[in-house]
């Protein structure tokens, strides 16, 4: 394991662990004040295609931004894992059309669109757990949205990347390696945090 490697897995467990402390208020609060804080971010007000994902346990909840998206008139896809732990996607249609799968996670049913699909999105929300002052991500180590991010650089697609977070997990630096792709915006009950090149940063 790298030093790199090691630094993410203590902070990760660090961030695990404050999340589980977190009052079953804040848990049940954050869904509808982040949904609301994101779709006032112009990145997705613009999206005619967002590609996102059903929140699970005491992740940041996605689940009223997906109706509202939707609502909107956006087609929204969902992953759904494969065995190799790549992404296929499926479009979210409401609650009943999804299904509990694998890991305890709730994908989309059939049909699906191929791993390609996502290349498609005008915007990507995606799981973390921190970011840092200059848009770096720390996702679960599972690897599953390095190949997502690294099919719309092959594809040449570039869409804003969006993170929903709990308050305090914005951090000044996070450990990162050189394929790590920065996000765009990182939107937490208190507010939306832009970055920018150069570490750029502010709360929107």
């Amino acid at each position: 394991m790298s030093d790199v490697e090691g630094r993410k897995r203590e902070l990760r467990r660090g961030i695990l662990a404050a999340r589980s402390r977190l009052s079953e208020e804040d848990v049940r609060e954050a869904p509808r004040v982040l949904s609301r804080r994101a779709l006032a971010l112009s990145e997705l007000g613009r999206a005619r295609t967002v590609a996102a994902y059903v929140s699970v346990g005491r992740e940041p909840g996605t689940r009223p931004l997906l109706d509202a998206l939707r609502e909107r008139g956006v087609r929204v896809l969902l992953p759904v894992l494969l065995p190799d732990d790549d992404l296929d996607w499926g479009v979210y249609a409401g609650a009943p059309g999804l299904v509990r799968a694998g890991r305890g996670l709730l994908e989309p049913v059939r049909p699906h669109l191929g791993p390609e699909a996502v290349t498609a999105a005008d915007a990507v929300l995606l799981p973390g757990l921190a970011v840092d002052e200059s848009g770096a991500r720390l996702g679960r180590g599972g690897g599953s949205y390095d190949r997502v991010l690294a099919r719309l650089g092959a594809a040449g697609r570039t869409p804003p990347l969006v993170v929903l977070l709990y308050d305090g997990e914005v951090l000044p630096r996070v450990p990162a390696e050189p394929h790590d792709r920065p996000v765009t915006a990182a939107v937490t009950p208190a507010g939306a945090h832009r970055f920018g090149p150069a570490g750029a940063w502010g709360t929107a």
